[in-house]
């Protein structure tokens, strides 16, 4: 199998990987008392929410070139290869420090990062042109999560 990867096969692993966030930030979520941090990791659970359906709203309005298999794929290995690292690298069985906000802060900044590294690699495979500038754009939204989580991180070690 190559690593070739069309457009719309990174966006699928976009729409998993903003699943995975959401479950991560709504057990954290569970795990705090406070009200504020609370309320703060839900709301990041319902922005990677949001963000699903955009990178599912950006997926359909893919051209059919941007659709198109890059290489000759006929058991779909591409797109599970997709999922498997997307299930597996970002957000998945992440060891959450439950313990404090500090530490939740910690791992989902992170979990962040590698979303955006994973987001970076994958934008490389991506045959010529194909979709790069809507990758971008998914790398732009966990930018402003990191802006978001290192803020709070910031204020709540104060």
């Amino acid at each position: 199998m190559g690593l070739d990867f069309n457009a719309d096969e990174v966006f699928e692993m976009a729409e998993q990987i903003e699943r995975n966030g959401a479950k991560y930030y709504r057990e954290a979520a569970t795990a705090v008392t406070n009200e504020e941090d609370k309320k703060f990791l839900l709301e990041l659970a319902a922005m990677e929410d949001d963000h699903e359906v955009t990178f599912a709203d950006l997926r359909e309005k893919l051209s059919s070139n941007e659709k198109e298999a890059v290489t000759f794929d006929p058991e779909n290995e591409a797109a599970q290869y997709l999922k498997a690292l997307a299930d597996t690298r970002v957000f998945y069985n992440k060891a959450i420090d439950l313990s404090s906000m500090e530490g939740i802060l910690t791992g989902a900044i992170a979990a962040e990062k590698d979303s955006i590294v994973f987001y970076l690699g994958m934008k490389d495979m991506v045959g010529g042109s194909r979709g790069k500038d809507r990758i971008n754009a998914i790398i732009k939204e966990e930018m402003k999560h990191i802006s978001l989580l290192s803020n709070r991180l910031l204020t709540s070690a104060k």
